[in-house]
Parts: structure tokens; sequence; C-alpha cells
């Protein structure tokens, strides 16, 4: 069953990675296919100079973003002949007001939620945080704009204002317009970031069902599979919502809860990361302080939320206490998983394997006070580690899953090899005692001795093939074996020897030959030791919670506390008692009294794990 289990595991895991890289293909040449539903997106649509905090003015150039952190930028210039050709001007902001107006003041407008273009009604009084610009879309008719400004012929002014006292974001980052027609803005989340969010939608089927099921399969709860899983879904989500953040509020009216619902999941995905690291940490100290960290993080992550719910402080104002939060959490677990290093290589080549995250993570820092050319490299440093987690992960998978199969096989040979030598001594056993009663039979009767020879060669030949069944076999089969043996045992002891039979259902299982040693016993060490002879009586019921397979003698008995150094070989009784607490869960119950005789129950419970 593992073993399909465990093919079909690798066959989904060969077709997902086929699909994410189909999908990634089609993320890298959606944006070829845009050009006849909308414009380029730009992050500014004037053409002229800017100035960052009353600086310098300098060229604005519209084929290279403007990567400065700020918090107070002015562009001025001309509107691009291409954002007139359209009906709308469709601008994305994050955590800034903005004001657009035409350099005589004839037209003016901005984002604040206190201007009187913007209705009341779209914003939840219980939500809006009115200090807060949380993530916008704003849609603005061209029309309305004067016509000096339409051909040209006037400048305009875009004020842009970041109100927090860290400067985290760079302008390209928090302000983007799109030119477009009535539909532009959804053809534009169509092409250029549906692709995206599609191939981050299967990240998340990936690690929500792919390695918490690869740990169940392997037969136990693996936790860095599972935190795994979860690290790697909300690594999807973290990047999903990282592309959908310009077109929240397409579907959210209320900005702050844009702004809630971006920063809640990257909070979210940091805990995943802290989780997955503990998970590989093996001493119990680290795992302690772990934990604490990871709780701490949490609390602070979920005291902020509920300050943004309350409308008391909003998610960005709280970033840098977040940030320090994150700085602390990182140097913790790498503190940690530095004491684990010393002879441990495994621990060595997975610290080693951040590296990437951990350096992409610098360059962002360095980046808010250099400006360094380029943007996001988190997002590079992070898929990079991603990808080797995964692929280390899948190769662990893969070895554990040969480990384990390989395992259950010398478990099973071992099993079989067990069982074939345990019926081996039975076999010699078996035939042993009826030969011996054939040759005492040839002195007393020779006619009887060829009529039992001729049917114990029969019963050999008959049923040597069956003496090989390493598997429990149906009680009917154990049944025939008896009545054959006792038949031979009957023309031995003539009328010494009465068999009674009381069988009320044979509708279960056991050990082949597991009843025969029960029955040898009250023969020869029973009722054979009596002058007058016995009965021997056969018989099976069932119960409520098992089967029970009764074998009485009215012989001799014995003490069953005494233990008697006989000389005899009980061989055959210790394996019956094995094969069947092995095989089927069952038990051998004896009680006897001296001179009375001796009562053995088999008793094989209905609920039972059979061994194959």
């Amino acid at each position: 069953m593992k073993r399909i289990l465990g093919g079909k595991a690798v066959t989904a895991t060969i077709a997902t990675f086929v699909i994410l890289a189909l999908v990634f293909v089609v993320v890298q040449c959606a944006p070829l296919f845009t050009t006849d539903f909308t414009t380029n997106k730009t992050n500014v649509m004037l053409h002229g100079t800017y100035s960052v905090d009353r600086g310098a003015w300098k060229s604005v150039d519209p084929t290279t973003k403007i990567n400065e952190h700020f918090h107070e930028l002015t562009v001025r210039g001309k509107l691009d002949e291409t954002a007139a050709a359209f009906e709308i001007l469709a601008i994305s902001s994050k955590n800034i007001w903005f004001t657009l107006k035409s350099a005589d003041g004839e037209f003016e407008y901005n984002n604040r939620r206190s201007a009187p273009d913007i209705p009341e009604e779209n914003f939840l009084p219980e939500n809006r945080m009115l200090q807060t610009p949380g993530y916008g879309v704003t849609d603005i008719n061209t029309e309305s704009f004067p016509e000096k400004v339409l051909l040209g012929e006037e400048d305009m002014i875009l004020e842009v204002e970041y109100p927090y006292a860290l400067a985290t974001q760079s302008f390209s980052d928090c302000f983007s317009v799109v030119s477009c027609r009535y539909d532009g803005l959804y053809n534009q989340l169509f092409f250029k970031s549906l692709p995206t969010v599609l191939l981050f939608v299967l990240v998340c089927f990936f690690g929500l069902f792919f390695f918490p099921v690869s740990g169940f399969i392997l037969g136990k709860i693996n936790y860095k599979y599972l935190y795994f899983g979860l690290l790697c879904f909300f690594w999807g989500l973290y990047m999903i919502m990282q592309s959908l953040g310009d077109f929240l509020n397409l579907w959210i009216s209320d900005v702050t809860l844009c702004l809630f619902a971006v920063k809640s999941v990257s909070y979210l995905f940091v805990t995943a990361i802290f989780l997955y690291l503990k998970s590989t940490l093996q001493k119990p100290a680290s795992r302690v302080t772990a934990n604490c960290t990871i709780i701490v993080f949490f609390l602070t992550a979920v005291t902020a939320a509920v300050l943004q719910l309350t409308s008391t402080v909003d998610l960005t104002a709280s970033e840098p206490n977040m940030f320090l939060g994150i700085a602390v959490g990182t140097v913790m677990m790498i503190v940690l998983l530095c004491m684990e290093i010393r002879g441990n290589r495994n621990a060595m080549v997975f610290l080693i394997s951040w590296i990437p995250l951990l350096l992409s993570l610098a360059l962002d820092v360095i980046d808010q006070y250099i400006h360094l050319p380029g943007s996001h490299f988190f997002n590079y440093g992070l898929a990079i580690t991603m990808v080797y987690q995964i692929i280390r992960l899948i190769l662990d998978l893969r070895t554990q899953y040969k480990e384990t199969i390989r395992y259950q096989q010398m478990q099973k040979e071992l099993y079989e090899a067990k069982v074939r030598v345990m019926v081996s001594q039975i076999q010699p056993h078996f035939m042993y005692n009826a030969l011996s009663s054939i040759a005492m039979m040839c002195t007393l009767n020779p006619e009887t001795a060829q009529e039992a020879t001729v049917t114990f060669a029969d019963y050999l030949r008959g049923n040597m093939d069956s003496l090989k069944q390493t598997a429990p076999v149906p009680f009917e089969t154990e049944l025939e074996h008896l009545k054959k043996y006792l038949f031979i045992e009957k023309l031995r002891f003539a009328d010494l020897l009465n068999i009674e039979y009381d069988i009320q259902t044979t509708d279960f299982m056991l050990p082949l030959l597991s009843v025969q040693p029960l029955v040898e016993n009250a023969v020869k060490h029973g009722v054979g030791m009596e002058e007058d002879g016995g009965t021997v009586k056969i018989s099976t019921r069932e119960t409520d919670s098992a089967y029970e397979v009764i074998v009485e003698d009215d012989g001799v008995g014995f003490d069953v506390n005494e233990k008697k150094d006989d000389g005899r070989s009980h061989i055959g009784m210790e394996n019956t008692k094995k094969r069947l607490h092995d095989m089927c869960g069952g038990e051998v119950v004896i009680t006897s009294e001296v001179g009375k005789g001796t009562v053995a129950k088999v008793i094989i419970p209905k609920e039972r794990t059979i061994k194959e």
C-alpha cells in the first residue's frame, strides 16, 4: 500500500514541478500580449523634473524607476501624451498621500479622505483611520483635466508625502500609474499580475498538501515537513499579496483593511520561517529558546494587528518595532543554529543554505541609506533559498521513503523466515509422532498399520504444500488436518480413545497446525496416560469479542504451576503460542487439575492485525 502511495507521491511531485515550470513560462511571456489592452504601467505620468525632500531638482526618465526613499517628493512637468490619449488614469498608492494639480490651480485632486470629491459612504466608520493612507486605487477621468494640460501647454504638479517617521519605501514601490480605458486596470491585473498569482497559488497548494501528506505516508507526523509545508503556503500567500497590493482596493473599499491584509500576511510568513527553523533544532534548550522567541514575536505581531483594528496605530507605523522583532528573532535563530553545528554537518549545510536570504535582507537594509541599483533584493534571495529548501526536502523525502521501503521489506523477510523456521520445527515433530504411532501398530496389527501407512502417505502427499503456508488459514483447513491425525491415533488407541466434536463456528482464521499440538498433548499426555483411556473433545464457539477453539481431555491432568524437567521437547507448543500471538494476536490458556483432565483454549480476538 505504501509503495503505491509513494509512487503516486513521486508522480505528483514531478507533475507539480512541470506545472510550475509551465506557469513560470506564462508569467514571463504574459507581458508580451498586453499592448493591445493598455498602455505601459509607469511610476509617474509627467515628463519633467522631480525633487526629493526639497532637494536638488533632477530629470524624470520615463524608462527608469525612481528608487529613492523620501518623506516628500514633488514632480513637475507635462502630462504624458500617451496618458492624455486614454480616458482613465488609474493611480495605485501605498502608504502615501498625494496631490495632483495643474500649475495654475484650476485643477486639483488628492487622495485624502477629507477631500470633498471622495464619497464619505465609501469608508466604514468603524475601520477607517483618517491619518492612514493605506493601500488605495484612484481613478481620475482625463476629461476633468484642463484643456491646456491635455494639450501639453501647461505643467502639472504631483506632490507626494510619506507620513511615517522611518522612510522604508522608495517612490517606485508606493506609486504607479496605469493609463487605460475603462476596463484597462482589470486587463493590467489579468495580464501582469494574474500569472504570478496563479504560480504562487500552486506554491500554496504544494506546501499545504505535499509535504504534510508526504510525512504521513512515511508513517508518522514529521513536524519538519509540516512546518515547511506551512512555510511554503505563507510564502505563496506573501507573494500573492505583493502582486495584488496595487489592486486590493478594487475589492476592499477600506484602504486601511488593504494595508492590514498585506502586512498581516507578511508577519505570518516570518512566523512560519521561525517555526521551520525551530523544527530543525535538536537540543532541548535550543528548542525551548526558539519557542520563546517565536511566541514573543507572534504576540508582538498580534498586538500590532489589534492596534490597527481598533483604529489606534496602523501597521505601517508599527513597522520599526516589527523590524526590530524580526532582526532579534533572526539573530537568535542564527545563534541557535550555530550552536547545533558542532559535529553536525547537516546543520552546517542547512545554515549555509539560508545565506542568500540573509544577504538579501542585508542589501535591503543598506538600500535604505545608500540607494543601491535595483530593488526587491529580499524577494530574489527568498526565492533562491526556498527553491533550495524544496529540492533538499524532496531529496530527503525520497531517501527516507526508500529507507522505509527497505526496512519494511527486511521486516517482512525476517518475519517470513521466522515463520518458516517455526513451521519446519513443527513438521518433523508431527511426522515423528505419526510415524511412531504407525510403528507401534506394526506390532499390534500389521494390516491396520498398512492401512494407516497408506492414509498417512495420502495425508503427506495432499498437504505437504500447505505445511509451507506462512499466513493464517481458515479453521476448516486446520480441522481437516486434525481429523486425519486423529484417524491415525484412533487406529492406535482403538477403544481407549474417544473423539468428540462440537463445532459451532468455522468462520475465522488461525495459523496452520496451531491446534494440532494441543490435540497431540491431549492424546499422548492426557488420555494416553490413563489405563482406561479417555475422551478428547474439540469445540469451537464465538463470543462478542473473540473466536475460541477448546481442546478438552479427561486424562491424568497436571499442576500448571509446577515446572517439571521431564526431558520432553516443548518446541511445538512454544512455537504455537508465538505464531498465534504474532500472526493474529491470539493466545493459549491452559487449565488443568491432577486426576481430572486438561482444558486448552485458543482465543483469537476479532479485532486483530494479521501480518502478511
